[in-house]
């Protein structure tokens, strides 16, 4: 499941959008649970943790500096 989470960070993908962060958070999440889609009294720690790992990948994209990329 986890090699289906695209490369986001420059020149791979110029451009990231919140959605493509989000799948990509999602996609660990469950992979980290073993849960496809929570039951119902999983479902809000669940959606912190995408929110949380969307939130650090958004952070860590920001911060990176790619040699020898053209702006």
């Amino acid at each position: 499941m986890c090699r289906s989470i695209k490369t986001l960070r420059p020149p791979v993908m110029p451009e990231v959008t919140e959605e493509d962060i989000h799948a990509a958070a999602l996609q660990y999440v469950r992979k980290v649970s073993g849960f496809r889609a929570p039951a119902a009294h999983n479902r809000l720690v669940f959606e912190q943790a995408v929110a949380a790992i969307a939130a650090a990948t958004a952070e860590l994209l920001a911060g990176l500096e790619v040699r020898g990329a053209h702006s």
